[in-house]
Formats: C-alpha cells, structure tokens, sequence
C-alpha cells in the first residue's frame, strides 16, 4: 500500500482518520500560517481562499521532501465576512461565543492531497452553523466544563462534546465541522491505491 502521511498537528483531523481505519504518518508542515494568512487577505482572499491556500501549502511543503500521499488541511470560520483566528485565552473565547450567539457562522474545511510537491487533488467543504440565544449562566457552565480545550478549536467549541449545545441549526458535512472533509479524502486515497477499493 501506498504510505500515507497526515501534515498536520490536529488531534481531530489524527482521530478522524484513525476512526476511518485509515493508517498514516504523522508530520507537521512547519508551514507559517499567519504570515500564509496576512498573505492571502492582502491579495482579496476570502476566509474560504485562506483554507484552501493553507491546505495546500501544508500538503505540497511536506510532500517535497516525503515520499507516498500527502493530505493537509486546514479550517477557517468566518463571521460577518471576517476571518476569525483560535482564541488566545477564555476571556477571548467567551467574548467570541457571546459575538456569536444567535447567529450563523460559516466554517471552511479545506483538505489537499500531494505527491511529489504537486497537488493531485483538493476540495473545500462548507457548513452554516447558527448558535442558539443561550444564557448567560449556561455559557459560564459551558466555559468552566471545557475550560483551555476551547482554545483548540477556531469556534471555541467541540461539536462532538458539550458544544453541541451551543446550536439551534446546522447545515453541512459533519465530518467537515470537525475540520477534515473525510467522505471525499477516502474516495481518493482508494481510487490511488492507498486504501482497498
């Protein structure tokens, strides 16, 4: 089988794709993503440009220099047309929640596969999630139950846990939420050999 290698230090992307059966390497691009960011913007880029961009940046640096499937990925939300970074701290993260609650946010997926430094495929999946008007003494719960595992997820949230309670309607790909648009990624890692058709 065709060695298959994960640029990127998510653990939920690692899980995801241990969930799906899918055995990898693991290898961090070393791509600097807010200079990747300012980069992109600067050029008109939407929040969705970024994730793609930072996708494929990660895919093809790491894919430069090892051999086999390379898959890089990437995820933006977007709020009111801006892009919005990880929260610094949980002040942060409850004034983001706060901006948030009771509207749609979109997120933006992206997940690139290279070899040999060339991008042989890409794909960029988006969901609308629109949060519930929550109190604020279940946000101050939410916090205190999360705690600085909010700080790993740009939306100071885990749909897969407590955040799940944060929303009154979701559209779009669940996995891709997650932040890996996997349905696609394992049909192409099939039809290039490196998982059994």
């Amino acid at each position: 089988m065709t060695r298959i290698i994960l640029a990127s230090q998510s653990a939920a992307r690692s899980q995801l794709l241990a969930g799906a059966g899918v055995a990898f390497d693991k290898i961090v691009s070393g791509v600097d993503e807010d200079l990747v960011k300012v980069r992109i913007q600067a050029e008109g880029g939407s929040p969705r440009a970024v994730a793609q961009a930072l996708a494929d940046i990660k895919a093809v640096t790491v894919s430069d220099l090892q051999p086999g499937l390379v898959i890089g990925a990437d995820q933006t939300l977007e709020f009111d047309g801006a892009l919005y970074d990880k929260a610094a701290s949980l002040e942060e993260a409850r004034a983001r929640l706060l901006a948030l609650r009771g509207q749609p946010h979109h997120l933006h997926s992206a997940v690139t596969l290279a070899k040999d430094g060339e991008v042989l495929w890409s794909e960029t999946a988006c969901a609308t999630l629109t949060m519930r008007d929550f109190s604020e003494p279940f946000l101050d719960a939410y916090l205190d139950q999360e705690g600085e595992a909010l700080l790993g997820s740009v939306g100071c949230y885990r749909l897969e846990g407590p955040g799940a309670q944060l929303f009154a309607q979701i559209e779009g790909d669940y996995f891709a939420i997650l932040g890996l648009p996997l349905l696609g990624l394992l049909d192409q890692l099939r039809q290039r050999g490196a998982l059994v058709p």
